[in-house]
Formats: C-alpha cells, structure tokens, sequence
C-alpha cells in the first residue's frame, strides 16, 4: 500500500479521540523507519522516477531493518508496552499495526512481502499488489466511505445549521 493510505487509514481509524496527528505518524511509522531513511539518498543519487526503486540498489541495512518496522511481533509488544503508559498514544499507534495488517495482502513475494510475525517466523503472504487497479480504486473508496463517516457530525451540524 502506498504512505499516503496508510497514514489516512491509521488517521482516520484511529486518530478520532485527539490523537490525529500521532495516528497519521504511526499509520506511516513502518515505510518510514525503513524506506524513509533512505529514499533521500536514493534520489539524490539516481533522481526521482516512477516505481519502486530495484532491489538491486537496495542497501543491506534496509533490508534489516525492513522486517522489524513491519513485524505483528514488534509491533503489538511497542503498543502494550505502551499501553501500561498512555492508553491514549497506545491508541493512535494501532495505526502502526493496521499499516502491517494492510501490507500484508497488498505485497507480493516477489518485492518486499511483510514479514508479519518476525523473529518468531519468517512466514510471509504473497499477496496482490496494491498497484492493481481493483486494489487502488477499493482503498481510494475505502478512505472516502471512512472519512465521510468520521464526517458525519459536522456534516450533519453543517446541514442544520444551513436549514435554518
């Protein structure tokens, strides 16, 4: 799935109680930690292009450092762990695992499949690219029903208030 998505799914589902900012960070943690360390670097070398960049120019730390942003395991120990802290914040990271549970179906074995329950197990879905048309076009009508119903309320208010 692409950031974008994921930082709205993690907003949208788990931002509403206060925490907007925080669930959108969390929904985007994982690509973050991982490629976004190194994206920079990458274009400042090869120049942006349309893609998924090859894996032959992949660093190795990437690599390492992939499977633990996009771990069930990591992730679900960092939210209880937090939980005990700030039941609030461990909310909003639930973006963070909703990230991980979307990854999982919309990766290919082919090009970074989610290691969903590393280190206990290197157990990855090959799953459909989230590049498909019907997997874009259903998270793109996803993200709308989602946020229309977020909306609501002020919708609603809105309208009254137009009535008047």
């Amino acid at each position: 799935m692409d950031t974008l998505s994921h930082g709205l799914w993690g907003g949208g589902l788990f931002g509403y109680r206060g925490r907007m900012g925080l669930a959108l960070f969390f929904g985007v943690f994982p690509d973050l930690f991982s490629f976004g360390l190194w994206l920079p670097f990458y274009y400042r070398t090869y120049g942006f292009h349309w893609g998924p960049p090859p894996m032959e120019r992949i660093p190795e730390w990437l690599l390492a450092v992939y499977p633990v942003s996009h771990s069930l395991v990591v992730a679900g120990v960092a939210v209880a762990a937090v939980s005990f802290w700030r039941k609030e914040v461990a909310f909003a990271m639930l973006g963070w695992v909703f990230h991980i549970l979307l990854d999982a179906p919309f990766h290919t074995a082919d090009y970074f499949p989610t290691p969903i329950f590393w280190p206990v197990s290197d157990w990855m879905l090959d799953g459909i690219a989230w590049s498909n048309p019907w997997v874009w076009f259903s998270n793109v009508a996803g993200l709308v029903v989602l946020f229309l119903w977020r909306g609501r309320a002020k919708l609603t208010a809105w309208w009254l208030r137009l009535r008047r």
